[in-house]
């Protein structure tokens, strides 16, 4: 590395390289025994020998333009992973309780959006070339979610009703938290998730039930109830909460920039 005396840079030029126009600095050094490119994230710079012309320079650049272009691209792609990762902030109901939600733009990622959930909270990771809205990504998230959770309490509660359903949909009634078809096919409301796990036991006994029992009779009321002892707590939690899991997701579970 030549002292510091022992160069001199000058003032900047523009270049056209492979199409591209670069700019680089020509560095005269009085130590230098021959043209030297540096590609750094500082620029372009040629280190000409005190006693070449800078034309010399300008002719050595575009001799190895292909080599420079190629060191530019990858001095842009480190740029970018270095950084700093854009996130935003915002929440979601889940099982009840209001979870905290980071949205991270990432350039290192190039996925789908990814969702992953940690003691924290929710963290959905989105790349730059990803064009799935954050809100089809968190609600899809949120019906597997729940397609989890009914299947846990639906091989709890049929051992007790000793009836198996035909088929289970998942779906996104407007109007219905869940529904038990004449073809014994039961449909739960994805949203329940967001309502506290008693609610969603609550619901899944209420539909199996109606396997065995088709009305709302008092031996259907008191089936859920044997089975399902918060069946009341649920129904008042459902009619006092129930229009805040109605409320379509959006753009606007999040905030900030």
């Amino acid at each position: 590395m030549p002292p510091i005396e022992a160069i001199r840079q000058c003032p900047v030029e523009r270049i056209l390289l492979k199409g591209q126009e670069v700019e680089c600095r020509l560095v005269a050094s009085q130590t230098a025994r021959k043209l030297r490119i540096k590609v750094s994230l500082d620029g372009v710079q040629v280190i000409l020998p005190e006693a070449r012309n800078p034309a010399e320079a300008r002719n050595f650049l575009i001799e190895n333009e292909d080599w420079v272009v190629e060191q530019l691209g990858r001095i842009e792609r480190l740029s970018r992973i270095r950084r700093p990762e854009k996130a935003t902030v915002g929440q979601v109901m889940l099982r009840g309780d209001m979870l905290p939600i980071k949205v991270v733009r990432s350039e290192r990622w190039q996925g789908p959006n990814r969702l992953t959930k940690d003691n924290e909270g929710l963290v959905i990771t989105c790349g730059s070339k990803s064009r799935t809205p954050l809100a089809t990504s968190l609600e899809n998230w949120l019906r597997k979610e729940a397609r989890q959770s009914i299947e846990q309490h639906l091989a709890e509660v049929v051992g007790r009703v000793k009836r198996t359903p035909n088929r289970v949909y998942v779906m996104g009634q407007r109007t219905k938290w869940g529904n038990c078809s004449a073809l014994g096919n039961l449909s739960f409301n994805w949203r329940l998730i967001m309502a506290p796990d008693f609610v969603l036991r609550y619901m899944v006994t209420h539909e199996v039930v109606h396997l065995a029992i088709p009305d709302h009779s008092k031996r259907f009321w008191l089936t859920v109830q044997s089975i399902c002892p918060n069946a009341d707590r649920a129904r008042q939690w459902l009619a006092a909460n129930g229009h805040r899991l109605t409320v379509a997701l959006s753009g606007h579970f999040w905030r900030g920039s």
